[in-house]
């Protein structure tokens, strides 16, 4: 399990795929995939030239917070947040560069890109990453937090990957929006938590792209909520961002 346990201190680094925005092979996708990218603006993403998020976790009396400027046609990266004793820290580095940055940029800082960048993208993950990883449609289903039933889509991840063999399970409505979301560690010895049930709430728009800006739900059956704040979205050829309402 390559680049385990490098997140501890949080205890809640769990969505970290390898690969961001790589292009799929040839093998064909479940027809829901991109229905699904395709709701949260997969067709205009070639539009957008920068992304800027902040990722907020309340679990456990912890609370922590890392913002970004994500420029995904270059790699580029800008990150905001605090070190380990609490002091301010502000980086910025290319993905496709890391060779030449320092541990703590290489070793932690990009773990928390992915992390955060793969809770904030789930939806274009599921596409992007599929068919490297096993993506199901499984019909209808019972919701696991809320009442009724929804489409589940669920996607593994075999061999890639920090943590192969984790599962998340997507409950789509009539929209395709995610409503739900649950998460099944696959690594048994890791120290992520092995179950985490949330709800995908808060929808926003910014520019061409949707985004889910609030997760409540619970981790290891103890209360935990992931939210986005300041989220917004500039355009090739414009030096406006465009605020998500």
């Amino acid at each position: 399990m390559p680049k385990s346990g490098r997140l501890t201190s949080t205890g809640f680094m769990v969505f970290a795929i390898l690969v961001l925005a790589t292009t799929s092979s040839a093998q064909t996708r479940p027809p829901v995939v991109e229905q699904l990218a395709k709701t949260y603006g997969l067709d205009s993403f070639g539009q957008v030239e920068a992304v800027r998020y902040t990722f907020n976790l309340q679990r456990s009396g912890l609370n922590l917070s890392h913002s970004w400027v994500w420029e995904p046609k270059t790699g580029k990266v800008s990150y905001e947040g605090k070190d380990k004793d609490g002091k301010p820290v502000k980086v910025t580095f290319v993905q496709s560069e890391l060779n030449g940055e320092s541990p703590v940029v290489k070793d932690r800082i990009d773990w928390f890109f992915v992390n955060d960048n793969y809770w904030m993208f789930l939806p274009f993950h599921v596409y992007w990453d599929s068919p490297g990883a096993d993506v199901q449609d499984k019909g209808m289903q019972k919701l696991p937090l809320g009442k009724g039933s929804a489409k589940l889509i669920v996607m593994q991840y075999s061999k890639a990957g920090y943590t192969p063999g984790d599962t998340w399970d997507l409950y789509l409505g009539p929209d395709n929006r995610i409503e739900e979301m649950v998460y099944h560690r696959g690594d048994p010895k890791s120290t992520v938590p092995g179950l985490i049930k949330v709800t995908w709430a808060s929808y926003k728009k910014a520019g061409p792209l949707l985004f889910s800006t609030e997760h409540r739900g619970t981790a290891d059956g103890k209360p935990v909520r992931v939210f986005f704040s300041n989220v917004a979205v500039k355009l090739v050829g414009s030096d406006s961002w465009l605020d998500a309402h």
